[in-house]
């Protein structure tokens, strides 16, 4: 049994907006090297959670830790230098600006006297774009992001949490409009990831690609935990059912 404490961990957490409860009561976890599929309707209450875990939105109420530590007045510059990286459906990549230089935005690498080392980024951006599969000549770090297709965007994106070697990236819809290929390349991107020993939160409406790649499957249904699984502990086919019966009813059915 793993006697390691959660790489975070929330407790009875809430957060709510006017009086409407976006999250109510909520217990959730990640461990090291882990990816837990979040799945639910819209309204679910998915992205204010990610939020939460990100520090973009402080709960009204519960706990949150950190490697078992109880962390207060948790916000967004905590959670960086806990090394949790986010990455939004928009991606928020500087589509004008190169690969190298979209890795390092923001925390640029520079020499003494404040030069850019812009070897050693083109360097880094290489191996960061070879290991993760961008295997194609035609891109370099050189390249503009602009004119990458959006799965190769959501590459980028990973590569620079890796670099800052993120222990939990938070991936919010990022197969959103993308190709079955696309897709395919994201969810290769996140088990990639996970061979460096990062953990992933991966929000998605498409059910089969959190199941391709999650160790565990959380439902949330209007702001709570409606229920979890382990990947080898359900099929697709009961975890769709079960999806549809917590939208009906708010319960699940019997795993099968």
């Amino acid at each position: 049994m793993n006697s390691e404490p959660p790489l975070v961990e929330l407790r009875s957490v809430s957060k709510s907006f006017g009086n409407v409860y976006a999250v109510q009561d909520v217990d959730f976890q990640v461990r090291r090297a882990e990816i837990v599929g979040l799945i639910g309707d819209n309204g679910a209450g998915k992205s204010t959670l990610i939020r939460i875990i990100a520090g973009v939105h402080e709960p009204d109420s519960g706990e949150l830790y950190v490697r078992g530590r109880k962390i207060a007045r948790w916000n967004a510059a905590k959670a960086r230098d806990a090394k949790i990286e986010t990455v939004y459906q928009d991606r928020a990549l500087a589509e004008q600006q190169t690969i190298a230089s979209n890795i390092f935005l923001g925390r640029e690498v520079t020499g003494p006297l404040g030069m850019l080392k812009v070897r050693e980024q083109h360097a880094e951006a290489e191996k960061l774009m070879r290991y993760l599969g961008f295997t194609s000549k035609v891109f370099a770090p050189d390249s503009v992001v602009g004119r990458l297709s959006g799965g190769e965007r959501q590459g980028v994106a990973i590569a620079r949490a890796l670099y800052f070697k993120a222990d939990l990236i938070i991936l919010d819809e990022p197969t959103t409009a993308l190709s079955l290929t696309e897709s395919r390349k994201v969810l290769e991107f996140q088990l990639r990831a996970k061979e460096e020993g990062s953990s992933s939160i991966f929000i998605t409406h498409t059910i089969a690609h959190a199941y391709d790649v999650a160790d565990r499957l959380v439902i949330m249904d209007r702001g709570r935990i409606a229920g979890e699984f382990r990947r080898g502990d359900v099929d697709l086919e009961a975890l769709i059912a079960n999806l549809q019966a917590v939208a009906r009813t708010g319960h699940l059915e019997a795993a099968r």
